[in-house]
């Protein structure tokens, strides 16, 4: 093989294979940019929905609690990608069972306490067992990369 072949063959596998390499980098990307829109969601919506419950602001505490429960029900599939980076902490991936059922539970018990609220009033809804947060991110997210 010439210089010149080998050379125009390099050219051609570069120009072939670093669209889908970039292409992966921006999937990569957009995948944490998904999975940090949607925590930021519901950062927003719980705050929201605490000064509410607060009497600070009127507003519908069951339309908060749908909010959250509808955007946690996305984030284990946001997090089914196993791409590294953000504040995700790897053992989100090699511990994958428990933090899937504990994502799943809490867009079960949002959900649930969106229903009693909805049915019951805001003031019959247990909202640190619904929002409970820290006890996941505690073990999943790494706040060093915030």
């Amino acid at each position: 093989m010439t210089a010149r072949a080998a050379c125009f063959g390099f050219v051609v596998a570069a120009v072939t294979t670093g669209p889908a390499l970039a292409e992966a980098q921006s999937t990569d990307r957009d995948v944490l940019n998904y999975r940090r829109h949607l925590m930021i969601t519901l950062n927003e919506q719980s705050a929201a929905l605490g000064m509410v419950l607060s009497g600070t602001v009127p507003g519908d505490a069951a339309a908060h609690l749908e909010a959250i429960a509808l955007t946690a029900s996305y984030a284990t599939k946001a997090f089914a990608p196993r791409v590294l980076g953000g504040e995700a902490r790897p053992e989100i991936w090699t511990k994958w069972a428990d933090f899937s059922r504990r994502m799943d539970d809490f867009a079960r018990k949002t959900a649930a306490a969106a229903k009693t609220a909805r049915s019951s009033g805001p003031q019959n809804v247990n909202v640190l067992d619904a929002l409970a947060c820290k006890a996941c991110h505690d073990l999943y997210r790494d706040e060093t990369k915030r």
